[in-house]
């Protein structure tokens, strides 16, 4: 029971000191889950949030479920899910019985842009250090390049990107097929 009521704490943490969206959560998710917790690696969040992000709802719920899933199985993506939502449930519906009093003070929309400076600022941190361990080859580059000028400039749906540079890495990274060890016939190289 002690483990169930740790993950769903630990995305209760991260549901109160996330602001701004998946991405932003990311740098969140590699201090407290990774380097703290040890519960998954860098690789496994960009996997599954390239899965959060063509799979229906929101990109942190789903990586919140994805984790807790593998941390505790079905209870754990369900305890990790709820946990991550209660905060950002709690604020919106706090929010919006207030926000119409204060969205024309001028301090409260300044205090909301520099906030989204600072979310701006953390993923900005987290994209370096995703692209320096995504250039590992040539290879690599070339997708990175493609979907990037997709996304970029010819403003592509991400799931198709996604998709698609998954199909080019099959394709691109599969293993090279060995030839099989020539058989010798019977009789042949045998010195008895």
């Amino acid at each position: 029971m002690k483990g169930y009521l740790s993950v769903f704490l630990a995305f209760l943490k991260l549901g109160c000191i996330t602001f701004g969206g998946g991405y932003a959560m990311i740098p969140v998710v590699d201090r407290e889950l990774i380097k703290k917790k040890g519960w998954v690696t860098m690789d496994e969040v960009m996997d599954y949030y390239t899965i959060a992000q063509i799979t229906p709802g929101i990109i942190a719920v789903n990586l919140s479920t994805f984790v807790g899933y593998k941390q505790k199985g079905p209870l754990g993506g369900i305890l990790a899910t709820l946990g991550f939502i209660i905060p950002g449930v709690t604020l919106i519906t706090a929010l919006a019985l207030f926000i119409s009093n204060f969205a024309d003070i001028p301090a409260v929309q300044h205090a909301f842009t520099g906030i989204r400076i600072a979310v701006g600022a953390l993923i900005l941190d987290t994209v370096i250090k995703m692209v320096k361990g995504v250039f590992k080859d040539i290879k690599a580059i070339l997708i990175y390049a493609i979907a990037f000028a997709l996304s970029a400039v010819w403003n592509a749906s991400p799931m198709l990107i996604v998709l698609g540079a998954g199909l080019v890495g099959l394709a691109a990274y599969r293993p090279k097929k060995t030839e099989p060890p020539e058989n010798t016939p019977a009789g042949k190289g045998d010195s008895r």
